[in-house]
């Protein structure tokens, strides 16, 4: 097992290599001379952001007095630059698990190569980083844009309409140009 930890790192992004159609999808993250790339599928960024957004507006509403988390992102912690390169695989995520760390404030992002025997533990390499509700704000923003910034979804069937056509099963195979 291979545990990369970062807390508060230089950047917590993610990305992608390729174009629309032949993406892979990353999480990277880096800290000095330190990076590490861990690919994905889209739907996992997709859903990462989601429940990221979902846990941060809850942790705003909860709030008692000023919170920590900004109820959007700010320009200034934005990060649109490119992944930090070369972007090498350090492996490839098969769980992911997001939590708030109250007495720290800070969102807690662990992603895994290995399903774990035990729900308590991880396996397997393991990527797990602590943000601010701010930068988790930033990643959310930058998230969402990566996964629009793809091919566009069929109106009918949802599925990503490819240049060259598309064959739609709610249309019954019939090829829409």
């Amino acid at each position: 097992m291979t545990l990369h930890t970062y807390v508060d790192p230089e950047r917590f992004v993610t990305g992608t290599v390729g174009s629309p159609g032949q993406r892979t999808f990353f999480v990277q993250a880096h800290d000095g001379s330190r990076t590490t790339s861990a690919a994905l599928e889209k739907e996992q960024v997709r859903v990462l952001a989601e429940r990221m957004d979902a846990m941060l507006d809850l942790l705003t509403r909860r709030a008692s007095s000023a919170s920590p988390i900004p109820v959007v992102a700010r320009p200034e912690d934005r990060d649109d630059a490119p992944l930090h390169a070369p972007v090498e695989e350090d492996f490839r995520v098969v769980v992911l698990r997001i939590a708030w760390d109250g007495d720290a404030e800070r969102v807690l992002i662990e992603a895994s190569s290995e399903p774990a025997e035990d729900d308590d533990d991880l396996s397997g390499d393991v990527l797990a980083v602590q943000i601010t509700g701010a930068a988790a704000r930033a990643f959310v923003a930058r998230a969402e844009s990566v996964v629009a910034a793809g091919r566009p979804p069929c109106p009918f069937c949802t599925l990503p309409l490819d240049p060259e056509g598309h064959i739609c099963p709610r249309a019954n195979g019939y090829r829409r140009r």
